[in-house]
């Protein structure tokens, strides 16, 4: 790569690119599946503004472009909830999303208290569940998503992550 990848927490201006890649990096998941009905392919780009303006939001940057973006917000139980973790297809497999990940966890244990982290991945997502338990999380259970797709739950201490992005 030419430039180099950085990132940063999302803006107001990020969340129409931040719609799109996930449109585009979630159809990978629905074909496997099968079902073109889950969250991130139906969710509203009005949503997705709210959750910029709402949670921590990071975004990985290819010069202007938006390659990288996830979300993570902590819950009533203190757990932080990450979720819609997306890379664009053409940079999957360079460490961004574990980046991505990093930045989330540290911003959610210094800027909101997060005691632990949760996480959802589809029982078939090899790939994603294989990253999640590199950088630390262990499967804790299973749940169904709203739209049917069985999920495994893997969660991690807080204390387990990196402090550099």
């Amino acid at each position: 790569m030419g430039m180099s990848v950085t990132i940063s927490v999302a803006t107001e201006q990020d969340a129409e690119q931040i719609f799109r890649l996930q449109y585009l990096c979630f159809q990978s998941e629905a074909a496997l599946y099968g079902n073109y009905r889950i969250d991130p392919l139906i969710q509203s780009l009005d949503s997705v503004r709210e959750e910029v303006a709402a949670d921590c939001v990071f975004v990985a940057r290819l010069g202007e472009e938006v390659v990288g973006s996830v979300r993570g917000r902590v819950t009533e139980d203190g757990a932080a909830s990450i979720g819609k973790l997306c890379v664009h297809p053409r940079l999957q497999g360079h460490g961004i999303g574990a980046r991505l990940l990093r930045a989330a966890e540290a911003a959610l244990v210094e800027e909101r208290g997060a005691k632990r982290f949760r996480l959802q991945a589809g029982h078939r997502s090899e790939g994603n569940l294989r990253l999640y338990r590199r950088v630390g999380y262990e499967t804790v259970g299973t749940s169904q998503g709203d739209d049917g797709v069985p999920m495994i739950v893997l969660e991690k201490p807080a204390g387990v992550y990196a402090t550099t992005a």
